[in-house]
Order: C-alpha cells, then structure tokens, then sequence
C-alpha cells in the first residue's frame, strides 16, 4: 500500500525519483526500495514524505490513492452540478424577467393607443395665439406623431422578444 502510494502520489505531482531524493536528502536508491517494497521509510521520513507531496500521512499509509481521486471526482462534479444549477436558476429567473418587461412594454403602449384615441387629440382646439399654449399644443402633437410611428415598431418587437423568450419545452 504505501509504496503504490509514494509512487503514485510522486507521478501526480510530476517529481522524478531524483527529485523526490534531493528533497528528502536522501538518495535515488532509496525512493526505488521504497517504491518497490523493498525496504520501509522510517516514522520521521514518512512525516517529511508527507509535507514533501503535501498530502496526510493517513493517505501515504492506508488510504487508497486512486479512492482519493475518485472521491475528489465525486465531490468536483457534485459542485459543478451545484454550480449548473444555480446557473439554470438564474438563466430562468432573468428570463422570466425580460418577459415581465416586453409584457409590460406591449400594456403600456396598448394604454398610450387608447389613451390617445379616447382623447381625439384635445390639443387641436386650443388657441394657440398664446405662447405658453402654442409650446404644448406642438409639445403634444409632437409627442402624439413620435409614439404613433415609433410605438408600432417597439410593439412589435416586444412581441418578437415575448416569443423568443418563451419557455421551451
């Protein structure tokens, strides 16, 4: 168990037999034993072993290392499964959001064309000899021929927006 351990765990941080020595201060011999089952590292050197590969002492001894790997697996693709989830949420909540607003776009601008019908464009009748008058009556009508050329074409496009924003099944 532990010399598939220090093997393993020497390949996955990428050390070579003589580098893994240099650290220990001890010679390449040394780590082929241990790697082979040939000869035990002592209590103290399994200690430096372990803060060498960064890695518990439990691990080097009895643990598995490929169950190590394997847990580590499990708990990174439960998390990247959190993750997408909160990711979908969010996509969802933002979606049902843009749709709140299109619909509330395409009321308004319903509102503003009755609104304008059912005031048949009182503006027309006032006299506009006074200065302050004739500023709203143009204010108004301006206003009046921008939204019944322009709120058409938003309409519409919030309509667009409304269905392509809608929920697939």
């Amino acid at each position: 168990m532990l010399k598939e351990n220090i093997k393993s765990i020497r390949k996955s941080k990428g050390l070579s037999q003589e580098e893994l020595a240099i650290k220990l201060n001890v010679v390449r011999q040394t780590i082929s034993k241990w790697e082979q089952g040939l000869s035990v590292p002592d209590s103290e050197m399994i200690i430096a072993i372990s803060e060498v590969f960064e890695t518990p002492v439990s691990i080097l001894l009895g643990e598995n290392v490929a169950e190590s790997k394997a847990n580590y697996l499990q708990v990174v693709s439960e998390q990247l499964e959190i993750i997408n989830l909160q990711l979908s949420q969010r996509r969802n909540a933002r979606r049902k959001m843009v749709r709140f607003l299109l619909i509330l776009l395409c009321v308004m601008i319903i509102i503003g064309f009755l609104a304008l019908i059912l005031l048949n464009s009182p503006y027309l009748k006032w006299d506009y000899n006074d200065h302050e008058t004739a500023f709203l009556g143009v204010s108004f009508h301006s206003f009046e021929w921008l939204f019944i050329r322009v709120a058409p074409v938003i309409f519409i496009t919030s309509i667009i927006g409304l269905f392509l924003t809608r929920e697939k099944s």
